[in-house]
């Protein structure tokens, strides 16, 4: 049996880090091991760090071995010395100071894990979120049942990358396309046309509306698939395209409205993402400060936000960040 402690630190690029990453997940159930016992004792981000509640949360052993006078003490020199409140909240709270803010609350989340069944969705209006990550990567589609909420997921990654990603981002894919929550495409880069195919099966399945789209990168697969009868519509990564996006579905998932079925990898990538928040108090996904992948929940921010502008009373397009205005001079 090997035994190993520790404080929160600061670098995420340290083995630390690696081992509380890898912790965080077992005792999330992102990955099954029996064999490895996580125990974190920590306060959350968005506690009172000067509450004794807080305190409480880290210090299992509060009043004996640390002491409630000792922790107050160390409270108001962070509150008088900026510079040592993360090492209060490291040493003390056991917070990783420089890891991003976790965006969605993972209760409120996993609140939301109502079954979304393919077959009783048969027929109905949704609209898509297409994010096309780099061709060795991980690629997402997300489908939005405005009527009721629910959510479908479809990934993609190429075959011959399985072992290595998984490895790379320490999450069991190879087990999540046994689940059939993955589609490992043939080869070493992913299989656009096997998208384009999937996309085309599914809307034999549902009414698919519009599909979203980052513009970067995709313009043979948006080409072919316009040609195949679908509306693609860009969608823009800024604040002015992804903030009403973010905003609806915090909605969605704070008023327990949406329905994504427990899907594992859209929870890892919900648990993933941080955003930024500009000076206005708009929000955008920020892939820099997100802990990892966080493709699931981007398609489904497009996807959202394409439903939401669509039950909108009619406005201009001009309103519209995403709209492809064509000018005739």
């Amino acid at each position: 049996m090997v035994l190993a402690i520790t404080t929160a630190g600061y670098d995420r690029h340290s083995i630390c880090w690696e081992v509380h990453d890898y912790a965080v997940k077992v005792r999330d159930g992102v990955i099954e091991d029996d064999a490895f016992l996580p125990v974190i004792y920590a306060a959350e981000e968005g506690d009172d760090w000067q509450a004794p509640e807080t305190w409480a949360k880290a210090n299992p052993n509060l009043g004996v071995s640390v002491k409630r006078e000792y922790l107050a003490r160390e409270a108001g020199r962070a509150r008088e010395v900026p510079a040592y409140e993360n090492t209060f909240k490291r040493l003390h709270l056991n917070l990783w100071t420089e890891q991003a803010t976790r965006w969605l609350a993972m209760e409120r989340w996993d609140a939301c894990a109502g079954e979304a069944d393919a077959d009783a969705l048969r027929g109905q209006r949704c609209f898509a979120g297409l994010d096309l990550s780099s061709t060795t990567d991980l690629s997402a589609l997300a489908l939005f049942f405005p009527a009721g909420g629910e959510v479908l997921l479809f990934y993609w990654m190429p075959e011959e990358k399985l072992r290595e990603r998984s490895r790379r981002d320490r999450v069991p894919y190879g087990l999540w396309a046994s689940q059939g929550l993955l589609e490992a495409t043939p080869g070493n880069v992913v299989d656009y046309a096997w998208i384009r195919s999937r996309l085309n099966a599914l809307a034999e399945e549902h009414e698919i509306a519009e599909v979203a789209y980052d513009p970067w990168g995709a313009t043979k697969l948006v080409t072919e698939l316009g040609d195949d009868g679908f509306t693609m519509v860009p969608f823009r990564q800024g604040f002015a395209s992804m903030s009403p996006a973010c905003k609806e579905l915090e909605t969605l998932v704070l008023g327990g409205q949406l329905r994504h079925g427990g899907n594992p990898l859209l929870r890892w990538n919900a648990a993933n993402v941080a955003v930024r928040q500009d000076a206005a108090g708009n929000l955008k996904p920020d892939k820099a400060k997100s802990t990892d992948r966080i493709d699931g929940i981007v398609a489904l921010l497009m996807a959202v936000d394409r439903a939401t502008r669509a039950a909108a009373p009619t406005r201009s397009r001009y309103e519209d960040p995403n709209a492809e205005i064509i000018t005739v001079g």
